[in-house]
């Protein structure tokens, strides 16, 4: 049966992201099939288990097998499987809303639901449009984001995600985005600036393209808590109270992506909590349900519904499956479940652990830094530490895809090995994870990364 299920993956599950040659022909590799999850690990179709470091998907926050969660989708589904909230409201819909609005910061209250992050990061640029369309300024539609950032793979949030080579055979994409620096100060410009420098440096990189471009076209700003793209580059300090002046000052929308950083990856059930700004509009996706059922949100401030209030105005936009209400049952229960097991606090209880554990792996030639924050971290490969060389398209292609990512599976470990910048292995386990787990990560990577290196 397992052969049966990988022979058939192949022949017509059109995996995402994939090269399907590496499935194909006769020395083609058996397509993996995930068949059970429990807690932190997952089990493939032979029966062998892996530490889930990837929540799946920067996901699976309150791990697999959450019998709880399960059983609340049934019985919604027997009592209610679909409404929509177009002009209408459900039960589920109702209450999540209100426990997200007041979850979020500042007055974030106003929750549009979609059913996953690349249409909530879209959405959040229609409301930002027609919201300064409404209020006077219709020139007000320009995008701005990092480089190197991944905001989704819509053609409105592909436009805006600063991934070249993820975006030119779709082109030409929406127009009117633009790319700033993004917080990476392992590979900041000027050696000699500290964090704060660096940090106010990119910031005002921010006010710099809103200038050039006039500030009478830009939007908004998207950028996420710690951007994931990369490798986990987390904000200096200030840099987000530098940017919400910049904003303030040109009257463009701060847009915190947090369709990773929210629920718990950072400690906090919003990454703009962990660093203390409010922006305007909160995308959120992934860790709202633990991925138990697809479900996303844009929270939006309070001004920003305040033109949709009186006359004839609406936003015109809706999502077959938005706020859907099997997926905002589980992700009602999914709170409680963070809120029964204290998920956040545990996650800052153990994030120093964690970090110490990963840094171990500093004394590896080939590691050149480990970053992130909470439970999502980067480490950073390279071919000499003390210049911080980087492996090149073709060594860094034979690195990650002819080595690294199997070599980690087969070793028991599901993370990330990524080139999408600089190569990195991302780790962002499940938010149930305590010292066992971050041995057991530790030892594989030392392992692997060691093996790697000897290739080079």
């Amino acid at each position: 049966m397992s052969q049966d299920l990988s022979a058939a993956a192949r022949d017509h599950l059109w995996m995402h992201f994939t090269r399907l040659s590496a499935y194909t022909g006769e020395q083609a590799g058996e397509v993996p099939v995930i068949v059970r999850g429990s807690g932190p690990y997952i089990y493939d179709q032979h029966g062998k288990r892996y530490l889930d470091g990837l929540s799946g998907l920067f996901v699976v926050q309150t791990g697999h097998g959450r019998t709880e969660l399960a059983e609340a989708a049934a019985k919604q589904a027997a009592e209610l499987a679909y409404f929509p909230v177009w002009s209408y409201a459900h039960p589920t819909a109702v209450e999540l809303a209100e426990r997200l609005a007041a979850l979020a910061p500042g007055d974030l209250n106003r929750v549009f639901f979609t059913t996953g992050g690349s249409e909530a990061v879209e959405s959040a640029w229609k409301l930002a449009r027609n919201y300064f369309k409404l209020t006077g300024k219709p020139m007000k539609t320009k995008a701005i984001s990092r480089a190197v950032a991944y905001h989704g793979t819509t053609m409105g949030a592909l436009s805006i995600t600063g991934l070249p080579l993820l975006k030119q055979q779709y082109e030409p994409l929406v127009p009117s985005t633009m790319r700033v620096p993004n917080t990476n100060y392992y590979r900041r410009p000027d050696e000699s600036m500290s964090e704060e420098q660096f940090g106010v440096w990119a910031a005002d990189r921010i006010a710099e393209a809103i200038e050039f471009e006039g500030p009478d076209t830009v939007a908004c700003v998207y950028l996420e808590p710690v951007q994931n793209a990369g490798g986990c580059f987390p904000p200096p300090p200030g840099y987000f109270q530098r940017v919400r002046e910049i904003c303030d000052r040109y009257d463009v929308l701060l847009v915190s992506d947090e369709v990773i950083c929210a629920f718990g990856r950072l400690g906090e059930y919003f990454g703009s909590q962990r660093y203390g700004y409010t922006p305007d509009i909160i995308t959120c996706a992934k860790g709202l349900t633990s991925g138990y059922v697809p479900l996303g949100a844009m929270i939006a401030s309070e001004r920003l519904v305040e033109p949709f209030l009186t006359g004839s105005a609406s936003f015109a936009h809706g999502i077959t499956f938005g706020g859907h209400p099997v997926a905002s049952a589980v992700a009602l229960t999914n709170l409680d479940i963070f809120e029964r097991e204290d998920l956040n606090g545990h996650v800052r209880a153990q994030t120093g652990l964690f970090r110490s554990y990963l840094e171990r792996l500093l004394d590896l030639p080939i590691v050149g830094d480990v970053r992130g924050d909470g439970y999502f971290f980067g480490i950073e490969l390279v071919k000499d530490k003390a210049t911080k060389a980087t492996f090149d398209d073709a060594e860094s292609d034979r690195l990650l895809r002819g080595f690294l990512s199997q070599a980690l599976f087969d070793a028991g470990l599901y993370c990330r090995a990524d080139d999408r910048g600089d190569p990195v292995v991302q780790l962002a386990p499940p938010l149930i994870c305590e010292e066992p787990h971050f041995a057991e990560i530790e030892q594989i990577l030392r392992a692997v990364l060691s093996e790697a290196w000897t290739r080079i």
